[in-house]
């Protein structure tokens, strides 16, 4: 069984204006209350994170190192909501709904619900999720699951 209860829509949008093509995302997470997304960092995502309603949702920051790693030394600047704040390392931030920060690429973060379930947003650029999502500790994209019934409902990938 999976203990993680997340809700993902994921539409990709091209827009031609003025011959630039603008290419983005949009998902829409669910995240219970303390349940913790896994740190990790993008290469080439970059992502608004909004408290969409629920509970509060907490985010943790690191900046990257020379070669990509966590710096646990290194002051993180974002801005939430449009406005800088530069953060220690580690620095915590408190999102309240209706509130969002701006991720960069290499900005390593790890998030979780506070106080109830909390509906997130999340807006960014496109990526490829299987070459993109850079984690602390390395595990696979989808748990194995141990098959101890026949499927009632069948896939499409099941015929």
């Amino acid at each position: 069984t999976c203990s993680r209860c997340a809700l993902h829509i994921q539409r990709a949008h091209t827009h031609a204006f003025a011959s630039v093509s603008m290419l983005y995302a949009e998902k829409i997470m669910i995240s219970r209350k303390d349940q913790v997304t896994p740190m990790h960092r993008h290469n080439l995502k970059a992502e608004d994170i909004i408290n969409r309603g629920g509970g509060d949702l907490v985010i943790q920051l690191f900046a990257s190192g020379p070669q990509g790693q966590i710096n646990r030394s290194a002051t993180v600047s974002v801005n939430v909501d449009g406005v800088k704040q530069t953060l220690p390392a580690g620095g915590k931030l408190l999102l309240k709904t209706g509130s969002s920060v701006t991720l960069l690429p290499y900005l390593w973060h790890i998030f979780w619900a506070e106080r109830a379930d909390c509906m997130i947003g999340d807006v960014s650029t496109i990526n490829d999720d299987n070459t993109d999502n850079i984690f602390d500790i390395p595990h696979a994209r989808f748990a194995t699951i141990d098959e101890d019934t026949e499927p009632k409902r069948l896939l499409v990938s099941d015929y």
